[in-house]
């Protein structure tokens, strides 16, 4: 099957206590690796074996768990998902699962329930502080709150190895550090050995014991942790040509824009769900031309602030809410609105599972759709080739979007923000998955982009190293307990 096939054969051990962190670049092969590890791919008999001792359990399933990117996004089975659906408690069927049902149920079917075992469960909530959203329907789940609740229910299961996908995206300082704890706890005092799969490479924990570069489809044989960062290439200072800075200084501006002093206005805005507040009387002003980096704890409200901004939240019509300097609600449409502003969030990125070819992703930012039922004009292809070029996606127009690595998707979802040359851009952590060399290339076009005239900018991170150097203010919300 050439889709599941490396560029040559794979030679490759992982010996008893060896803990692996696999790098390399976006579309360099990392899952595909990791697929051939876990026996996801039939591959001819004997080609590869298991010793799992002391395990007793007899399946590479039950010994091996594997939490791929898009498991920590809602997984494969959430068909019935739609972007909005977050902010829509009107959508929920009463008997929709919480978090803590699922949880229990995960623990429950993994093991006797012992003191010994409780105990752990428990300790495992402690440290990623989940008391709080154990009663939370899993969808209305933050994409931090997400990726706790997947490394709960797979920690329950003590599988002898574990493999995760980018397991610090999207977590905040505090459950990042928590969780590299917790990896080195299980790594020193459980019979659990850890294989994380890393696009960014300084974040790479100390437990870590050795590394294997995937790149060009071929696995790089295994070094120290130590050889690896000794002989890793310097991260990139700049990535976007002068020439390609140019090209996007230089897009003609369109004769449709919205000029406004105050782009965002927002007067005491509170949001609840049921008992739970998520936002407060907040009072926030972002005016034309501003740069702003917003942070803070998972499920301190982030995403639910930039869904009241983009009219995918059905409470903004309740709130004191101006855009472009007009009130929400004074005649305006949602899709009036959403012409003017470009958008990526993990929302996003969750809620596309068509397979569709990239270009027609990027395509339906100028739609303001998920999936495309307009047939764009080869004017508009035009210009979404310019954005795919922009972001190193050259020759993938075609490849379908479900095939891509999720770091390539991300770059295609971020083209697609741009296409329409929006006045107001929101990213919301739009560094997810990416590689040093693709997050180095989205901060320049950020930063480029942010020079043209009538430009605002927010952008959601949890790491202050990826603020782009444009960013001039800041906002940090706490979670309301």
């Amino acid at each position: 099957m050439p889709k599941w096939r490396m560029a040559e054969p794979v030679d490759f051990e992982l010996l008893d206590d060896e803990h692996l962190a696999v790098v390399g670049p976006n579309g360099g092969g990392k899952s595909m690796f990791v697929d051939i590890m876990t026996g996801r791919h039939p591959l001819y008999p004997n080609m590869v074996s298991y010793d799992f001792s002391p395990s007793t359990k007899e399946l590479v399933s039950d010994n091996i768990k594997y939490i791929t990117f898009r498991d920590t996004y809602g997984g494969d089975n959430d068909r019935t998902y739609f972007l909005q659906q977050r902010w829509n408690q009107m959508e929920i069927d009463q008997e929709t699962p919480t978090a803590g049902m699922k949880l229990e149920e995960a623990f429950q079917s993994a093991g006797d329930d012992t003191p010994e075992r409780r105990q752990m469960q428990q300790h495992i909530y402690d440290i990623f502080h989940m008391e709080h959203l154990l009663d939370k329907y899993i969808i209305l789940l933050s994409s931090g709150e997400l990726r706790k609740f997947k490394l709960a229910a797979t920690l329950f299961s003590a599988p002898r190895i574990l493999v995760m996908d980018n397991p610090f995206i999207g977590l905040d300082e505090e459950t990042r550090q928590q969780l590299r704890d917790l990896l080195k706890t299980l790594s020193e005092e459980q019979h659990i050995q850890i294989v994380l799969v890393l696009s960014k490479t300084d974040d790479i924990p100390d437990f870590i014991t050795h590394v294997v570069e995937v790149r060009d489809m071929k696995v790089m044989p295994k070094v120290s942790r130590e050889h690896y960062l000794y002989n890793r290439a310097p991260f990139p200072t700049r990535v976007l040509s002068h020439e390609k800075e140019q090209q996007i200084l230089n897009l003609p501006y369109s004769d449709r824009q919205y000029v406004s002093e105050e782009v965002v206005s927002m007067n005491k805005v509170s949001i609840r769900y049921g008992e739970r507040t998520i936002l407060k009387d907040l009072d926030w002003t972002v005016r034309n031309g501003e740069r702003w980096a917003l942070s803070g704890q998972n499920g301190a409200g982030k995403s639910t602030l930039l869904s009241l901004v983009c009219a995918d939240n059905p409470q903004s019509y309740a709130c004191d809410i101006a855009l472009f300097g007009q009130a929400r609600g004074s005649g305006e449409t949602i899709w009036d609105i959403k012409k003017h502003i470009g958008y990526v969030s993990p929302e996003m990125h969750r809620s596309y599972h068509r397979n569709l070819p990239a270009i027609r992703v990027v395509a339906s930012g100028l739609k303001d759709s998920v999936g495309l039922y307009v047939k764009p004009s080869e004017g508009d292809y035009d210009i979404c080739r310019f954005w795919m070029d922009m972001f190193g996606l050259k020759g993938k127009e075609e490849t379908s979007f479900l095939e891509l690595s999720s770091g390539e998707q991300r770059l295609v979802l971020l083209a697609r923000a741009f296409v329409k040359d929006p006045e107001l851009l929101i990213l919301d952590e739009p560094l997810h998955g990416l590689d040093n060399t693709n997050r180095r290339l989205v901060k320049d076009i950020i930063e480029t982009f942010c020079q043209r005239h009538n430009k605002t900018f927010i952008m959601v991170t949890h790491y202050r190293e990826e603020w782009p150097a444009c960013i001039d203010h800041s906002l940090y919300l706490k979670r309301h307990t």
